[in-house]
């Protein structure tokens, strides 16, 4: 008898899973579409620091040497990304002519920047990061191997629509002149 009753029980169980509902409307496909990711309040660090193990993952299996986030090349891309939001267009320049090399001296970054990649989007950080390696370009600033340093921020409209800003740099030792050679 219990033996029945554990049955049914699962039974019953799996059945009202199949009568779930969603609140997302659904495709002409009759799947849900796909919804916008919303970043809240407080996530802004764990955001960062996923994208950051995310893009040492992939750096160490290229057999590049790991990154590490830098205030002010967060800085720079942050502003930029607000920048790319304002103009409602995803470019490399900014309102004011400026150049990613431009916005990376403006906030002090000692080494030189190797490259930004850019987005416009409605997905995750991780869901940008994709599609960057997907590109050669892109995927080329991720895995530069003079990287060390990796600014990454985003900006977020009332819509959820993400702005999302990438830069990558070198070390500052490394962007030096040597001296004796007259540079």
């Amino acid at each position: 008898m219990l033996r029945r009753e554990v049955f049914l029980g699962l039974a019953a169980l799996g059945l009202s899973a199949c009568g779930a509902t969603t609140n997302r409307p659904l495709g002409e496909d009759g799947l849900p579409l796909p919804s916008a990711y919303v970043i809240r309040p407080g996530e802004e660090a764990a955001i960062q620091f996923r994208m950051l193990d995310s893009v040492n993952a992939l750096r160490q299996t290229a057999g590049a040497q790991p990154v590490e986030l830098d205030a002010r090349l967060n800085a720079a891309a942050a502003t930029h990304s607000r920048d790319m939001a304002v103009q409602n267009r995803p470019w490399l320049f900014g309102s004011d002519g400026s150049s990613p090399l431009e916005r990376a001296r403006r906030v002090g970054f000692p080494g030189r920047l190797l490259g930004e990649n850019i987005s416009e989007s409605f997905e995750s950080e991780l869901q940008t990061l994709a599609a960057w390696m997907a590109q050669p370009d892109t995927r080329a600033v991720i895995l530069d191997p003079d990287a060390r340093f990796m600014g990454f921020a985003w900006y977020q409209e009332e819509a959820a629509k993400l702005w999302w800003t990438l830069n990558m740099g070198s070390d500052p030792q490394v962007s030096q002149p040597m001296a004796g050679f007259g540079f």
